[in-house]
């Protein structure tokens, strides 16, 4: 949480933008200086405020609001770095939403392991009319995850939920490996 910082000073007083008659006045620039007190950490803030929005250099309690600004539920048990990693990639995430591509970028940042996902689609041309499809005609989507640590699985469920269409079923497979 922003809030006053010890010793920060305004890098434009109130005072100073007094008239100079008013400049004289002890009581009222007493006043303001508290002014510039309360203005100060604004200022900073402002000043850093790309800093904020990059989630590699942003305060760690400020990278929970970034989680849910880029549509990430953030899990209390990912580390800083994790997290900051996970906001980073997340349009990344967002631009395959949808895809293979996508479920297995999205699976792979809350999961420490490697993810395979099959599904029942595909895409073909031919030069001749009524040529054979590709896939299966049912939807469907089977993402396997080979886990090198714990993995909540309920969690994974809602991250696949998430980048996949409504109506396609999945099938979802956890292996823990061995450590």
């Amino acid at each position: 949480m922003r809030g006053t910082v010890e010793g920060l000073t305004s890098p434009v007083p109130v005072s100073a933008r007094l008239p100079a008659v008013l400049q004289e006045d002890e009581l009222l620039v007493r006043f303001t200086g508290a002014i510039d007190d309360v203005l100060a950490p604004v200022f900073l803030t402002l000043d850093a405020l790309a800093c904020y929005v990059d989630p590699r250099l942003a305060p760690a309690d400020f990278l929970e609001w970034l989680c849910g600004w880029v549509g990430i539920e953030p899990d209390d048990t990912w580390s800083t770095q994790r997290r900051r990693d996970i906001v980073a990639h997340a349009a990344e995430v967002h631009r395959w939403r949808g895809t293979r591509r996508g479920v297995e970028e999205a699976v792979r940042l809350v999961v420490d392991g490697d993810v395979q996902v099959d599904d029942s689609g595909g895409s073909t041309w031919s030069a001749t009319p009524v040529g054979p499809l590709p896939g299966s005609p049912a939807p469907a989507l089977r993402v396997r995850v080979r886990a090198r640590g714990p993995v909540d699985r309920r969690r994974v469920e809602r991250v696949v939920g998430a980048v996949t269409a409504a109506h396609v079923p999945v099938t979802l497979e956890i292996v823990q490996e061995e450590p």
